[in-house]
């Protein structure tokens, strides 16, 4: 990563949002901007928390070993999305890596004002104990359909996912390009699975797909497959 002469509007991220008015000019004072080239780590699985992230340009792959050969991606994270709260348990280590899908910027909070901040801003503390709340909710139903959800089913609860977070064009094509492998891996599936499944959708006139981009032409279908695979 490199610092960024970035001028932020200070009215985009999650902190930004739901902070008091005054506290504003703290930000402005504290945040540091850091340019991430496509591919690139923004933290690492195992490192210890130096602070929190927020998304201020482009997309980013959460995501976690699975063993020794695969990774799992938890989550996607847009402009505006937190990243790294996952490391503010007790032992203060990442518990997991944030990668730049492409040309991305961050906004860098060091700990100690992300805590001031969480002092004095009761609105945002009490956003992110809800956004947290959330997140396990996600977490426990998607370690469920990991282990009972066959492949198609979860391949078709991720592109409804991909929709929901980052929505259509008018083609319909979800607005978020991903290589195969890191569709396979937030579906918790083998890229030969994932391969096999997405011709299948295809055959099935349910997506089209064009290189990195997929457009839904079935909705209710997609639903259908989750439905009846739901455990």
């Amino acid at each position: 990563m490199e610092k960024a002469k970035y001028k932020c509007d200070l009215d985009t991220c999650f902190l930004c949002k739901t902070c008091v008015g005054d506290w504003k000019p703290a930000i402005e004072l504290n945040k540091q901007n850091y340019r991430v080239k496509k591919g690139q780590d923004i933290f690492k699985e195992g490192d210890p928390v130096t602070g929190i992230y927020f998304v201020y340009e482009g997309f980013v792959k959460v995501h976690k070993k699975w063993d020794d050969e695969k990774d799992l991606i938890i989550r996607f994270a847009k402009k505006g999305d937190i990243l790294g709260h996952l490391g503010l348990e007790g032992n203060f280590i990442y518990p997991v890596t944030a990668t730049a899908l492409d040309k991305v910027t961050v906004c860098f909070l060091p700990m100690d004002f992300f805590e001031s901040s969480l002092n004095i801003n009761h609105g945002f503390a009490v956003r992110l104990m809800r956004f947290f709340a959330g997140e396990l909710q996600n977490s426990e139903k998607r370690m469920r359909n990991l282990a009972h959800m066959p492949v198609k089913g979860r391949v078709a609860q991720a592109l409804i996912t991909l929709k929901k977070q980052f929505g259509v064009n008018e083609d319909r094509v979800i607005n978020i390009e991903l290589a195969k492998q890191d569709l396979a891996s937030f579906s918790g599936a083998a890229y030969e699975s994932l391969f096999r499944t997405i011709n299948d959708l295809v055959a099935d006139n349910i997506i089209s797909v064009a290189g990195k981009s997929i457009s839904i032409k079935d909705d209710g279908k997609l639903l259908q497959l989750i439905q009846n695979n739901e455990y």
